[in-house]
């Protein structure tokens, strides 16, 4: 079983910068990758970033240049530095573990709020 925890959320003026984390423990060495979702009002969960098991990352079109995903093994940590916020960047953010066999692990999520 996974548990994953996320921290760093809250408001922010458009153009200002947030980190969060998501502290992950449990059977963590079955991850295949981790990544950030997030879901708006009325929207669907969508992909934000992910950072492969070997390090490569990948970012959705509306936010490459602007966030970037991390990690830190030692702390079985995975951070998402996000810069040049925006008001449409509003959303819950979901920390997501995705193992080897399929399964998908969700933390609880952490709301952002970008004003204009």
């Amino acid at each position: 079983q996974v548990q994953l925890v996320e921290s760093g959320g809250g408001l922010v003026q458009a153009g200002g910068s947030l980190r969060l984390s998501c502290a992950a423990s449990g059977s963590i060495f079955s991850a295949k990758y981790m990544g950030w979702y997030r879901q708006a009002p009325g929207n669907q969960r969508e992909l934000v970033a992910t950072i492969m098991s070997g390090g490569s990352t990948n970012y959705a079109a509306s936010v490459k240049g602007r966030f970037t995903i991390s990690s830190d093994n030692a702390k079985n940590t995975v951070y998402l530095q996000m810069n040049s916020l925006k008001p449409e960047d509003t959303a819950v953010y979901y920390c997501n573990m995705r193992t080897w066999y399929g399964d998908d692990n969700w933390g609880q999520g952490t709301q952002v709020t970008v004003s204009s």
